[in-house]
């Protein structure tokens, strides 16, 4: 089909739009996309590839004449409650459940943006540095749409930062209320943007899942990557985590590039002192578009550039004082640790978690060892 436009986006695309373009892309929409695909489209009907007409859509990449040609960028989307809701006609919604069973979940999200501009995150530097929130009633009618529609159950927001505007979470909760809509929901927030009062103010209105970004056991990397966090804000919100009895779960990362072993074995050890309900580990991982990922390549530490092993459980740099198998099984070993302990298990089995718990970290450690067994091998052929 020579014919027909190849377009793309999304933040990879944006990031690397040459490389998109080399790639079979004939044009690439950078940064938001619902304005300025609408726009191309309607431009492409009228006008086919004529490019300089394409010259006049904001936020576009294309070639001409072999060269890349980049218009000017598209200004944010100030007002979000003016894009319509996703598609989910065209997803398998029944495929959304939770530990397999029939319990439906909904993705939503209710904001764009973030302040902080952590060095190895890509939401700054996307989205903007401008956080932009929905109404509370404009996210309430798509949950209700959601709950009628295909049953939802269950409301994850995948908001890198919900709790950043309390007065959202509060009227949110007041126009599900409203409605008649009392359904469970998990949010992210910064431990900074966290304290008793607001914890038990979620808990006692259906929020059963916190989930925090740690990172790291090391004051010295918190500030390094720009965080702007504190260990003893951390310390604290999980002692009112336990007086509240909130649901919580704790993101560490492995492999910052000037750590050494001891360094992510602290961060291990702290994980299981803070003791949250869940612990994700994950591989720092250099995506394009961070301070993170030039980081990495100015310091030649990148060794894995298939974008398809970018999935922050398989190592794809190595560090100053460690190897990418090094890296490995230091993940390996932080989930062994976290979640072989007996109080962890005894804890599952109380809660009535424990077999469906296991069959999802079975299914995750055969992702894992397939991976940690392949990669190697790849690695030794390439050399």
């Amino acid at each position: 089909m020579p014919d027909v436009p190849v377009v793309v986006g999304g933040p990879h695309p944006s990031f690397m739009y040459q490389e998109a373009l080399d790639n079979g892309a004939d044009i690439v929409v950078i940064g938001e996309g619902e304005l300025t695909l609408l726009e191309l489209v309607n431009t492409l009907e009228k006008h086919g590839m004529d490019k300089e007409e394409l010259k006049k859509v904001k936020g576009l990449a294309f070639r001409e004449d072999g060269r890349v040609r980049l218009t000017p960028p598209r200004p944010i989307i100030l007002n979000l409650d003016t894009l319509p809701w996703p598609a989910r006609h065209l997803l398998p919604m029944d495929k959304y459940t939770l530990f397999n069973k029939p319990i439906r979940i909904a993705h939503v999200m209710a904001s764009r943006g973030c302040p902080y501009g952590c060095m190895y995150c890509t939401t700054s530097y996307f989205w903007g540095r401008k956080v932009r929130f929905r109404s509370a009633r404009n996210v309430a009618g798509e949950i209700e749409y959601l709950y009628d529609k295909y049953k939802v159950k269950y409301v994850v927001f995948a908001d890198d930062e919900l709790l950043i505007n309390r007065r959202f979470v509060r009227e949110y909760i007041k126009e599900m209320k409203e409605r008649g809509l009392d359904l469970p929901f998990a949010c992210g927030a910064r431990v900074d943007h966290l304290n008793k009062e607001i914890m038990k103010y979620l808990v006692d209105n259906n929020c059963v899942t916190i989930y925090v970004g740690v990172e790291s056991a090391s004051q010295e990397t918190i500030d390094k990557i720009g965080k702007r966090i504190t260990i003893d804000q951390v310390k604290r919100v999980f002692e009112w985590k336990r007086e509240v009895g909130a649901y919580m779960v704790g993101s560490f990362i492995l492999g910052f590039p000037w750590e050494t072993l001891e360094d992510m074995e602290n961060t291990i050890r702290f994980a299981v002192k803070l003791d949250p309900d869940y612990a994700q580990f994950t591989a720092l991982t250099p995506y394009p578009g961070t301070p993170m990922f030039e980081y990495a390549k100015r310091h030649n530490l990148i060794e894995d550039w298939n974008w398809e092993h970018y999935t922050t459980i398989r190592p794809v740099m190595r560090g100053f004082k460690f190897t990418r198998e090094q890296l490995g099984r230091m993940i390996t070993r932080a989930y062994r640790k976290f979640y072989l302990r007996f109080s962890f298990i005894r804890r599952q089995i109380g809660n009535g978690n424990f077999l469906d718990l296991l069959k999802v970290l079975g299914r995750e450690a055969s992702r894992y060892l397939k991976e940690a067994v392949t990669y190697p091998i790849q690695w030794r052929i390439r050399r």
